[in-house]
């Protein structure tokens, strides 16, 4: 009895080693299938960013000249005006602090 006993312990022993085996090769196939598919993904994604970076870019550039041109002209009504200037300043403040406490 002990060895009709063993011989279905072993059995069960071989199969969970099989059972492991497979499951072990399983496993490896779908890191290798996740490694492939991250990479695409990722290559996928640098690829998106740096169009969006370029067209950015280009927008950005295009409308540089215009952003200094109207800087220096707001530079030069806050020199002619001061008062004027701190007033603007305070409500921007005031807006800024009001939207922050609302959060």
């Amino acid at each position: 009895m002990a060895s009709a006993f063993s011989r279905f312990r072993g059995d069960i022993e071989d199969d969970l080693e099989e059972q492991l085996a497979r499951l072990t090769k399983e496993l490896s196939t779908l890191k290798k299938s996740l490694g492939k598919r991250s990479a695409v993904a990722y290559d996928d994604a640098r690829d998106t960013a740096s169009e969006i970076y370029g067209d950015l870019w280009e927008r950005f550039s295009d409308a540089l000249p215009l952003v200094r041109k109207r800087a220096r002209a707001a530079e030069q009504v806050a020199r002619d005006n001061p008062a004027m200037a701190v007033v603007v300043g305070l409500v921007v403040v005031g807006l800024l602090a009001t939207m922050v406490a609302r959060k």
